[in-house]
């Protein structure tokens, strides 16, 4: 099981002293986020994609190019690419660069956003969103599959004779999760393909939850890919902690309190009560995630906001050592132990790079003596 943090990359002010950091600063810590992370041992580091302030990450490519440069271990994901904005040409081509430069570890994060304006910016429009989604992952997927690909579609002009470049490396695409909180056509499409369904459940509660994870589920066994427990998922989730539950209350409740999202809205006893937020000890974290499985089964990937609503770069890493240290090597046995042997692994280059080998080995294995054709003679 993988596990790891995710950042939307949001300037805001900090409601304790006044003050807001530039885009400049942000920009940096982000950095110094994904590198503390792979210090203490996490899986993953992914950042959003925005258009808009208070959010700085416009460019997922350029900031994980300089991140992997700094890193040697940790996987580099989107939360999310914007598959109905972005052109798959220029998608295909920017993630097979950075899985190069990465050497490997790469995957994305699929999903549509959750800022209206952001479609006509880039000459869409919102209301084919849906379609949109479809009919550019469905391109992506052959211009990193097939070598020359002729295409027509609805909603970009068609390719003739078009190779993307650089290729994927050693031939395997980056593994895609289909990041959605409220379509039920994207846990479709995530299971249609055999894809990953990752649901950043942060402002939602179990029962819908549940609900999307079952139907993505039932999908993906319907389609083939395996049994509805075997299906690969991910899930969202937010924490603060400190050694003494009130105090780690007592110091997150002013930035929860003006959070750009979520403030001024529910209280944060409510919120973490309908929500995974989880403000509290270490130990009450483990608790809270742990619990996870037993709504929503055996699962691949839990990340973790942990940079959200203007708090301090000092703070931030201060939470990433706590959850190195305390909390996810508590995860990781736990998870471990109560898994099934058939439930798989979150997939990796590694792993992907291994399948498409032994499915290239099983299509050169000849035909052996004694086969049906001869026996029928």
């Amino acid at each position: 099981m993988q596990f790891g943090v995710f950042t939307v990359g949001d300037v805001t002010e900090d409601p304790t002293t006044g003050t807001a950091v530039s885009e400049a600063e942000r920009i940096k810590a982000m950095v110094a986020i994904a590198l503390k992370a792979e210090e203490v041992g996490l899986d993953v580091f992914a950042q959003g994609e925005h258009h808009n302030p208070p959010f700085v990450p416009s460019s997922p490519t350029t900031q994980l190019g300089f991140i992997a440069a700094k890193t040697s271990k940790i996987i580099l994901s989107t939360a999310t690419t914007l598959i109905t904005t972005n052109d798959p040409v220029k998608i295909a081509e920017d993630y097979a660069m950075l899985q190069h430069l990465a050497d490997g570890r790469v995957d994305l994060m699929m999903g549509r956003g959750n800022t209206g304006p952001v479609y006509p910016w880039f000459g869409q429009d919102i209301r084919n969103g849906i379609g949109l989604a479809i009919e550019n992952y469905a391109l992506l997927r052959r211009l990193w599959r097939e070598d020359v690909v002729d295409w027509e579609g609805k909603f970009r002009t068609p390719l003739q004779g078009f190779t993307a470049t650089p290729r994927p490396l050693d031939g395997v695409p980056p593994f895609v999760w289909h990041g959605s909180i409220r379509s039920p056509e994207i846990a479709e499409q995530a299971a249609y393909y055999g894809d990953g369904f990752f649901h950043n459940n942060i402002f939602w509660p179990v029962s819908h939850t549940q609900r999307m994870i079952e139907l993505y589920r039932k999908r993906f066994e319907h389609y083939g890919h395996g049994a509805a427990d075997q299906a690969i998922v991910g899930l969202g989730g937010q924490v603060f902690m400190r050694k003494n539950s009130q105090d780690a209350v007592n110091e997150f409740r002013p930035y929860f309190d003006n959070a750009p999202v979520y403030g001024h809205g529910p209280t944060l006893e409510d919120f973490s009560r309908e929500t995974p937020l989880t403000v509290g000890s270490p130990q009450q974290v483990i608790e809270r995630t742990l619990s996870f499985r037993e709504h929503f089964g055996d699962y691949q990937r839990q990340l973790f906001l942990m940079d959200h609503a203007g708090l301090p770069l000092k703070t931030v890493l201060e939470q990433l050592d706590i959850l190195g240290e305390e909390v996810v090597p508590v995860l990781r046995k736990e998870f471990a132990a109560k898994r099934p042997a058939h439930v798989p692994d979150a997939p990796t280059h590694a792993s992907l790079k291994a399948a498409a080998e032994r499915a290239r080995d099983l299509e050169t294995i000849p035909e052996p003596a004694g086969s049906v054709e001869e026996t029928s003679r």
